[in-house]
């Protein structure tokens, strides 16, 4: 893991296309913007956690056919 200092208003650029910035610092706080291509998928922890455990429970769950619409009557 690299670990940097920064001050607010400072920027770490990964690769040529995210810039993550330092916005604010309150206390123990510290409030991060981040500029990356929308096709970059961009989460909290929590809530990348929480949609990688809804794909697992999408993958493990059994595949059932789709429901049959209802056939039309010829004099309708």
């Amino acid at each position: 893991m690299l670990v940097l200092s920064r001050q607010r208003d400072e920027s770490i650029i990964i690769g040529d296309n995210i810039v993550i910035t330092i916005v604010d610092i309150r206390g123990d706080k510290v409030r991060l913007g981040i500029q990356a291509p929308t096709e970059i998928p961009v989460h909290r922890q929590e809530v990348y956690d929480a949609i990688q455990r809804e794909n697992a429970m999408k993958e493990s769950e059994p595949h059932r056919p789709a429901a049959k619409s209802p056939s039309k009557n010829a004099s309708e």
